[in-house]
């Protein structure tokens, strides 16, 4: 079934209340109208027939026929007849039967002339024309009342229907979820109601982003914790197995697993990696809860990084390579010290253990509005784009067999990450002419 319109609605249900309207205001007065009429047509008899009626007074028959006859002459278009008291016709036009008349009251106009003649008188040719002239016009009122009321009508339904048309188009495609014209400049209800739903759905589209994100949040999270946990099954997964190929050969006394002190030793320091690895995972966890809050405090940049330095100057020199710091002892800053001191040794470590023999390990601070940028970069590295950002991953190493070799779990970066996000400082790392350069922003006191 083909669904009708609100436009065709309000159209027809309009036109047919303004039909009606005219209608009963038209039965209404149109019976004062025909009275109307007639009263006009008589008073224009009797002002017709003034003088014949004046002229009649004390005439005798001879006369007044001789009257009549001369008023008829003049006045072709007229019709009456005149009787005297013995009710004997005196007078009558051509187009009249005096004797074929059965009462007076066919007449429109009826005169007593002193209880001596009565004139009976009627304009019909006029009267006739002028009902007809009456009856077109108003038939040409009703049918130009009609025409307005129509157009009305159709003027009053496109103007209510529009607006509720555009207002249905829009809302359709809200539900597809598709992009609509702005809410038109109304000042009645009706752009009222429009705007309210345009703000509606502008509020919508933002809550289904945000679910979306949130949704594709969620689904990222997930993915990270399955990836982290699969990682972690796996780097925990080879030392256990390698202390239980130990144990077993030293029970069953199997070759050099005769020597057990050695390969207890050995089990020690296996355990050592994974109960650090265990640790560091454990971090990770609290940082993501939000389980560990930064505490800030006023520190003093150079003083935090030479307490760190005795250590790295140690394994760079066994390398072969320098650590040079410049840092200004003016230069502080708001942060966690503890928190910090991790981030930076994690740091510094990379640093060393990436950069090749002969390289230099560079470290300094420089002011930058309201914080102090701390970087650090190790000459001669260089790192593929498309590994670069995999580097904050848990358990990513760019060298997997010398990392393990060093007893790099590959967690270290990903604790950074975690550590600076918790303290909201800013960082990035970076491929640079001369190496690969890490930096933060710490904010200034």
């Amino acid at each position: 079934m083909k669904k009708r319109g609100i436009f065709i609605k309000v159209f027809t249900y309009t036109t047919i209340f303004l039909i009606l309207l005219v209608c009963i205001t038209v039965g209404l007065f149109s019976q004062q109208f025909v009275s109307f009429y007639n009263t006009t047509q008589i008073q224009q008899l009797n002002r017709s027939y003034q003088s014949l009626y004046e002229d009649l007074h004390g005439k005798s028959s001879d006369e007044a026929f001789a009257i009549a006859q001369k008023f008829y002459e003049n006045n072709q278009s007229f019709s009456f007849y005149i009787k005297d008291r013995q009710d004997n016709v005196v007078f009558s036009t051509s187009d009249i039967d005096p004797d074929g008349i059965p009462n007076m009251n066919n007449f429109r106009i009826i005169m007593s002339i002193e209880q001596e003649y009565t004139l009976c008188a009627t304009n019909r040719g006029a009267a006739q024309s002028d009902y007809g002239n009456l009856i077109s016009t108003s038939i040409l009122a009703l049918a130009s009342m009609l025409a307005v009321a129509v157009v009305g009508a159709f003027i009053f339904a496109r103007q209510m229907t529009k607006p509720i048309k555009r207002l249905a188009d829009d809302t359709k495609k809200m539900a597809n979820c598709e992009d609509v014209l702005p809410a038109p400049e109304r000042s009645d209800e009706l752009g009222d109601l429009a705007r309210d739903v345009h703000a509606m759905y502008d509020k919508l589209k933002e809550t289904i982003l945000k679910l979306e994100y949130e949704i594709l949040r969620e689904r990222e999270m997930e993915e990270t914790q399955r990836y982290f946990f699969s990682a972690a099954s796996h780097e925990l997964k080879t030392p256990i197995a390698a202390v239980s190929v130990l144990l077993e050969g030293m029970l069953e006394n199997v070759g050099d697993y005769k020597d057990h002190p050695k390969y207890l030793r050995e089990c020690i320091k296996l355990m050592d990696a994974q109960t650090k690895m265990i640790y560091e995972i454990l971090e990770i966890v609290s940082l993501n809860d939000g389980k560990i809050s930064p505490n800030p405090e006023k520190l003093v940049l150079r003083n935090t990084i030479d307490a760190l330095m005795p250590s790295f100057q140690t394994l760079a020199e066994a390398n072969g390579q320098s650590i040079g710091v410049d840092i200004s002892e003016d230069h502080t800053c708001l942060a966690d010290s503890k928190m910090l001191k991790k981030t930076l040794s994690n740091i510094i470590m990379n640093a060393v253990q990436n950069t090749p023999s002969g390289g230099e390990v560079r470290i300094w601070s420089e002011p930058n509005a309201d914080h102090y940028r701390l970087s650090v970069l190790n000459t001669g590295a260089h790192i593929d784009k498309d590994i670069l950002p995999k580097l904050f991953d848990p358990f990513y190493r760019v060298d997997k067999a010398r990392s393990r070799k060093s007893g790099n779990s590959g967690l270290g970066l990903t604790i950074v990450k975690k550590t600076l996000e918790a303290m909201g400082i800013e960082f990035a790392l970076s491929n640079t002419t001369e190496g690969v350069l890490f930096w933060m922003d710490l904010p200034e006191i």
